[in-house]
């Protein structure tokens, strides 16, 4: 993915509606990756008045997407059969996408004051989450 990708597909398919709805609270959650930080990127953000939340330099325990990716990673490592071809990936993808509890993530997105302490207090390296 590149910072035009993102910028056309994240930010002006799925960002800028979410900052319509929520208003001036909003507040966008990237991280450092380079395409999140291009120009481009910046440019979108600042023109349609989207804030987005500081990002420590290390911070791989805070995005709590990562975990979420990791859950789908195991459910789709532990099918049987595996999926043999790209069309069956997607269609495990989206099944088991789905089956992720509500309130696992719920609990993800709940903890986000409990991960941003620790990183804070951990000067961004590793927190035990």
């Amino acid at each position: 993915m590149t910072g035009h990708i993102y910028r056309d597909v994240i930010l002006e398919q799925h960002a800028r509606l979410f900052r319509g709805a929520m208003g001036a609270e909003f507040l966008f959650m990237d991280d450092n990756a380079r395409r999140h930080r291009a120009n481009i990127v910046d440019e979108c953000l600042q023109s349609e008045d989207i804030t987005r939340m500081d990002w420590p330099a290390y911070s791989p325990d805070l995005n709590p997407i990562e975990h979420v990716w990791y859950m789908l990673g195991r459910l789709i490592a532990a099918l049987q059969p595996p999926p043999t071809c790209l069309p069956e990936l997607r269609r495990a993808l989206l099944d088991e996408w789905c089956n992720i509890p509500q309130d696992q993530i719920d609990n993800l997105i709940l903890s986000m004051p409990g991960r941003c302490k620790a990183c804070i207090a951990s000067s961004g390296r590793h927190t035990p989450y």
